[in-house]
């Protein structure tokens, strides 16, 4: 997808203020705020809400500036230019830490847990969600469904987890190691069973896929795969690859399990090759199309209509051919309300329903369907020609998403099948197998066509305070569209 922003620029910024002085020099006080100010007004989505951007607001450069200037810092402009529920757009200080997404790496032990409290109690017990794969923690004898109560300090005195330092004790403690006592839990009786494991803190790389399988069921041969990583283009290979095995098993249901996903680092370009490895069929096809606000898109209907659709690709790249299955169905797990709705998974949704039958297992999303970009200041707001003058940059959200048909999500999608806020602490199971609950009932939907939600959700009414995965988990600010630049924004 390449947008030419340098003709679109000049058609805007022309009709906008074709009774500006070529010659009008901004006073240098001024530098920052007037681009801010012309980059919203060329590119902001909701430019047309806002009677400060609107193109007959000023009549001069002088009459802009005198407005620019009621304003202490260009923040303030910045923040006061935008409609009041976007919380999406962002400032950038310093261009130069605009980078693409790193690979996923972190200094941890390798175990993800919960925290949750009994009804009526000062008990509070944590519980191992999942350990992750080559960690230090996955050599040591802990697996998830595990429980502790307490931890033992560099003193060798055990302090039990409570409500006012579970946090310290367990996330933002300073030493390498976590010396946690392990129990037995049934719901109603703690049990100590004498075994203490001590978890080490280690440089991790995150595993590009966490785990994929195929498993056999009735006339189904479905493929399974655990992700909880980005949708960047870091990990696109990786996913490949792994089609790949799936496209070798010859599987024919697929369930996507994104329920610990950490969201952000997404491109449309990514989204729309994930939805090639999925079906296949339907290359060259229309999967994304874009709106932009209302002085662009005519535009870009009129002049470069190909620049604002994203279309089913057939290869990653020139040397790489992408691994299709051609199934008619896809299962997205998101589970419960720790899990908001990533842009790029609505993305996917939206995208895939035209040809599709695609199956929400979770809750309602959060209906995050716009797309941002990268402006610089320059005469094209591009990379390459940006002026040095100041280091700020504008990612404004600057689209809305809509598939073939012209839908869009801007208040979620509701799940085809429900599941509960969070995981039963008592019953984890296996992920991968058929004891974890929520792949069992994914299992079931599949073979039967009904969905059965669980309506039991906590039978013990426990309180669940803290889930690590959600700290993790980046601010999602929509889905990026990759700009005909040599930088990755």
């Amino acid at each position: 997808m390449k947008i030419f922003f340098k003709v679109i620029y000049l058609s805007l910024f022309i009709a906008a203020f074709v009774s500006c002085s070529k010659e009008y020099e901004i006073p240098q006080d001024l530098v920052v705020q007037d681009f801010v100010w012309k980059g919203l007004n060329a590119y902001y989505l909701h430019q047309d809400k806002i009677e400060d951007l609107s193109d007959r607001r000023f009549s001069s450069d002088q009459q802009l500036n005198t407005f620019l200037n009621t304003f202490p810092n260009y923040n303030s402009l910045f923040s006061n230019l935008l409609i009041p529920s976007d919380v999406k757009s962002l400032l950038v200080e310093d261009f130069n830490t605009i980078a693409p997404p790193a690979l996923r790496t972190d200094f941890t032990n390798g175990l993800e847990f919960g925290v949750f409290q009994e009804q009526d109690s000062d008990t509070l017990i944590g519980y191992a969600l999942d350990i992750l794969p080559l960690s230090y923690a996955a050599n040591e004898p802990i697996s998830r469904g595990d429980y502790f109560y307490a931890i033992v300090n560099t003193a060798n005195d055990t302090i039990r987890l409570q409500r006012d330092n579970y946090i310290d004790l367990l996330v933002n403690y300073t030493q390498d190691t976590l010396k946690l006592v392990m129990v037995d839990y049934d719901g109603i009786d703690i049990t100590l069973t004498g075994k203490k494991v001590a978890l080490v803190k280690k440089q991790y790389n995150y595993e590009a896929v966490n785990f994929t399988k195929t498993m056999v069921k009735n006339a189904d041969k479905i493929g399974y795969i655990m992700y909880n990583n980005d949708f960047s283009t870091n990990y696109i290979n990786d996913l490949n690859n792994t089609f790949l095995e799936l496209k070798n098993e010859a599987v024919n249901e697929l369930i996507l399990d994104v329920r610990y996903n950490i969201g952000g680092g997404s491109f449309a370009e990514n989204i729309a090759q994930i939805a090639s490895m999925i079906t296949g069929q339907f290359e060259d096809e229309v999967f994304i199309k874009e709106e932009w606000n209302a002085k662009a898109q005519p535009w870009f209907i009129a002049y470069q209509p190909d620049a604002i659709l994203t279309k089913f690709p057939e290869k990653l790249n020139e040397n790489t051919t992408i691994n299709s299955l051609n199934l008619t169905d896809i299962y997205l797990v998101l589970n419960g309300n720790n899990f908001t709705g990533s842009s790029a998974v609505e993305l996917l949704i939206n995208s895939l329903k035209p040809y599709i039958n695609v199956h929400v297992i979770g809750n309602q999303t959060a209906g995050n369907n716009t797309g941002a970009i990268t402006l610089y200041n320059s005469e094209d707001y591009n990379f390459p020609l940006k002026k040095e003058t100041h280091s700020v940059a504008l990612k404004p959200v600057v689209l809305s998403f809509l598939n073939k048909d012209d839908q869009t999500y801007e208040n979620g999608f509701s799940p085809n099948l429900s599941l509960c806020a969070n995981e039963d602490a008592l019953n984890l199971g296996v992920l991968g197998e058929d004891s974890d609950p929520i792949l069992n009932s994914v299992l079931a939907y599949i073979a039967t066509g009904t969905a059965i939600s669980n309506t039991n959700c906590n039978p013990n009414n426990f309180e669940y305070l803290y889930h690590s995965i959600n700290l993790q988990r980046s601010r999602d600010t929509g889905v990026f569209i990759e700009q005909d630049l040599p930088n990755t924004n």
